[in-house]
């Protein structure tokens, strides 16, 4: 298992106003958009390319394109989908999914309640988005979830993570070489709550609002 913690100033920049408590909803989900697309061209490094034949207004050449399956982006609802548009902004061709998991509070098991998927991924490129990986629960699930249908490689896109998190993502994924997770921070830890510190609070509720 590879990580990255993008170390960018910008990178840095919108991580800062987006953990201000005092951030309009508006402006975060502006912002996670525009982070999200910041750590998709670091986490698109790998993504498979092959070479193709066009015609310039000059002269022919010889690009570059996706290969066909195209990469297969995968929001974890509901606050993965605040951080689908700026992963499509950058990959646009991709064809995405959805996957509904949630945390018992109780438990802080990661239970599966929705997916849209297609049923064979063999040799897809997946990118999983969710904006915290704080227990580590719901992404073991995910990455369960979608090596079981075949996936080739998953590479998870988040804002923050937990050194609890990540170490439990270690411990079940860290001898593959297919997957990676790419961030903008890996915060202090977590509280009692289970809610990373110094963290932003609850995405969800931070882009769409309270649901009670």
């Amino acid at each position: 298992m590879r990580v990255l913690v993008a170390d960018h100033p910008l990178i840095a920049h919108k991580l800062t106003v987006l953990r201000d408590k005092n951030t309009p909803s508006p402006v975060f989900r502006q912002l996670t958009e525009e982070l999200v697309t910041l750590l998709a061209y670091e986490a698109t490094r790998q993504v498979r390319v092959e070479p193709v034949n066009i015609e310039t207004p000059v002269t022919s050449t010889v690009g570059t394109g996706l290969v066909k399956p195209t990469p297969l982006v995968v929001p974890i609802l509901r606050a993965g989908l605040g951080m689908l548009e700026g992963m499509t902004r950058l990959l646009p061709t991709a064809e995405v999914g959805f996957l509904g998991m949630a945390r018992n509070e109780e438990t802080l098991e990661a239970i599966t309640y929705a997916e849209r998927l297609p049923e064979d991924l063999t040799g897809r490129q997946v990118y999983v988005l969710d904006p915290m990986l704080a227990t580590g629960g719901t992404l073991i699930e995910a990455f369960k979830f979608l090596f079981d249908r075949g996936a080739a490689d998953i590479t998870c896109i988040c804002l923050l993570a937990a050194p609890e998190g990540l170490a439990k993502l270690e411990a079940v994924h860290g001898a593959r070489d297919n997957v990676h997770v790419v961030l903008a921070s890996i915060d202090e830890g977590l509280n009692e709550k289970s809610y990373i510190v110094p963290g932003l609070g609850d995405a969800g509720d931070r882009l769409y609002g309270v649901v009670d």
